[in-house]
């Protein structure tokens, strides 16, 4: 499905109920909110992996704007705060009361970039493998920690200066180390990649470069989980340390999963979904 917000299409997908029945009346369940990682993947990374999840809440997925099926609308506006407000006038567009925000990896960057403006409409946070703030030689150290020499070489190559030539190589080289599993990725075949969007955000003279939540994630006051991968060379452990260190105003539960990369629902999926649940059947929907 497609709808108008902020002059572009956005493409959503909806899994399970808003209302249940539950005995002699309807219960209203969360909606979780799915951002995708990238910029430059889609929703459909996260299909199947978080499809269980529809017995406990209504899963909405969502293409970024310049994503995935999504439109592209004007370059100029592919920026964190664009994104975050598209997501704002979607929750207006589809009347959804109190959701719950999931962000994995970019799409943590835009749901921190939400939740420090529209805190007040969350009933919950999950942010998984991402960062409030990126330090590039961190990531360079954890390639080469993890996956050796040439893997260091070209993530710096690629995020020091993000070309279509340094972005291919990495996606060869460094891509595959995202996940503790030795199969390919499936995500990398379905997902519609688009180039251009992520060769204008990333880099550390770009957005990426310059984003900083640390002080903004003080508005959160809703139960949050985050959660990274003991073997994440993209945004290792650190990162979510400083994320949970910022939220010094929510009810956190914060956790490093062992044996998981990058994709920590690919990884430790069972792990993760208990989490997730854990976090779901917390909220609190207000009338």
């Amino acid at each position: 499905m497609r709808v108008e917000v902020n002059g572009v299409k956005l493409y959503f997908d909806v899994d399970g109920e808003a209302l249940t029945p539950d005995g002699d009346t309807m219960r209203e369940r969360p909606t979780l909110i799915l951002l995708h990682g990238g910029p430059g993947a889609d929703h459909t990374i996260h299909k199947p992996a978080y499809s269980t999840l529809r017995n406990h809440a209504q899963l909405l997925y969502l293409d970024h704007r310049g994503n995935g099926r999504s439109d592209d609308g004007d370059p100029s506006l592919w920026r964190l705060e664009q994104w975050a407000d598209d997501i704002a006038g979607l929750i207006k567009k589809l009347e959804i009361r109190n959701p719950v925000l999931c962000g994995t990896s970019f799409g943590g960057f835009v749901a921190q970039a939400f939740a420090a403006q529209y805190a007040e409409l969350l009933s919950g946070l999950i942010l998984i493998s991402t960062a409030a703030k990126i330090d590039f030689e961190v990531i360079y150290a954890a390639f080469g920690a993890l996956a050796g020499p040439e893997a260091e070489i070209a993530a710096r190559e690629y995020w020091s200066n993000p070309t279509a030539e340094s972005r291919a190589r990495y996606r060869e080289i460094c891509v595959p180390h995202y996940t503790q599993r030795n199969e390919p990725a499936d995500w990398i075949k379905r997902a519609r990649i688009k180039d251009d969007v992520a060769l204008h955000f990333n880099g550390p003279n770009k957005e990426m470069g310059r984003m900083d939540f640390r002080s903004g994630l003080a508005a959160v006051s809703c139960p949050t989980l985050v959660m990274v991968g003991d073997k994440d060379p993209m945004t290792p452990p650190v990162f979510s340390d400083e994320i949970a260190t910022s939220l010094s105003n929510a009810k956190l539960r914060h956790i490093v999963v062992e044996g998981a990369g990058h994709g920590v629902i690919e990884d430790q999926s069972a792990l993760a979904l208990i989490e997730i649940t854990g976090l779901l059947d917390q909220v609190e929907i207000k009338s």
